[in-house]
């Protein structure tokens, strides 16, 4: 034998919305697990007024449920009926089984029992549910994903096509069904990471709850050889120590397609850095207006040197510092003033 749910409430079957509200609120406050720790059974109890409502206040709203529910009762209801003039079968209700949920749906709030003496003014602005209102829907938390673009979608622009999968209500507001759709996002020239784009309302849709926003947060990908800080690209070059210390060029590819030849004329010591204004990403605020490029380096040393290569360092880098510094000696004595003896003269 199916449930009878208008007994549940305590109800005649021409019960009114706002009667099975008021039954509700009465017996939930009263059945409530946390009035009523020593009663082993009253958790089942409160779980069945919780379903009890949660049917009968979508029938009331739905004349078709409705006749669907009186007609073939629960089992109807949740086993699915023909309808329509081909017969087909609807999809039957499925309770979710969370009587919290329901609790939490009507009242607005986890524990009403603090303002239980509030009046009927202060409980609306509490936000409980009362005689004339269910309680405010409550909105489920945002969905945060990443959105991984390149540093050629934020210095040129682009768009980008996103499938999503989500639970959609059906005609009837009760059942649902995943759906796939396209979200399109238009990339902004100069876009950060972490810039955040939201599509409201895109979550899972339910009876009792507001979808959730979609939230995507900018994440660059990586790239073959340009790294940003900011609004400033970095790009690493990789020379050997001959270069280092006499010099090369860099022929470095640009985000917008141009082959970038840039000199390096001074020693590459540590630390250093060469910065090229206006070669880096456009600025969000003006993307008119560019950052800079900055060159580091990685100077890769020789494993070993033969005799003759160590030979030739020693002429070019320590040899011939000695003989400079010995010829630079001899130039500062030849320079000094010689003076005259006059007693030796006077003799």
């Amino acid at each position: 034998m199916g449930k009878d749910y208008y007994q549940t409430l305590q109800l005649t079957r021409n019960a009114k919305d706002s009667d099975i509200k008021a039954a509700y609120r009465r017996l939930a406050l009263k059945h409530h697990p946390v009035k009523n720790t020593d009663d082993p059974n009253n958790p089942n109890k409160f779980n069945e007024l919780s379903e009890a409502y949660d049917v009968l206040s979508i029938v009331c709203i739905d004349k078709h449920i409705r006749a669907v529910y009186d007609q073939y009762g629960d089992e109807g209801l949740k086993s699915g009926v023909p309808m329509g003039p081909k017969s087909e079968w609807n999809e039957g209700y499925v309770y979710h089984g969370n009587s919290d949920k329901v609790f939490r749906d009507f009242f607005g709030g986890d524990n009403p029992y603090s303002e239980f003496y509030a009046t009927a003014d202060q409980d609306r602005n509490l936000g409980f549910g009362g005689l004339d209102g269910r309680g405010r829907k409550k909105q489920d938390a945002p969905i945060v994903r990443d959105l991984l673009l390149s540093l050629e979608d934020c210095y040129h622009g682009a768009v980008k096509k996103i499938k999503i999968s989500r639970r959609v209500l059906n005609d009837d507001g009760i059942t649902s069904s995943i759906r796939e759709k396209i979200l399109s996002i238009t990339v902004k020239r100069g876009w950060l990471p972490g810039t955040k784009v939201t599509f409201e309302g895109e979550g899972d849709q339910g009876p009792n709850t507001i979808p959730s926003d979609l939230v995507f947060t900018v994440k660059d990908k990586p790239h073959p050889h340009l790294r940003r800080e900011h609004t400033d690209l970095i790009y690493t070059a990789k020379i050997n120590l001959g270069q280092a210390l006499t010099g090369t060029t860099l022929h470095i590819d640009h985000l917008d397609g141009r082959k970038l030849d840039i000199p390096i004329n001074e020693i590459v010591k540590p630390g250093y850095k060469r910065r090229i204004p206006g070669q880096g990403m456009p600025l969000m605020s003006n993307p008119e207006k560019y950052g800079d490029l900055i060159i580091e380096f990685d100077v890769e040393y020789p494993n070993s040197l033969n005799s003759d290569q160590k030979l030739y360092i020693k002429e070019a880098l320590i040899n011939n510092q000695t003989t400079k510094k010995a010829h630079h000696q001899q130039n500062q004595h030849r320079k000094k003033p010689v003076t005259n003896n006059d007693d030796d003269d006077d003799e």
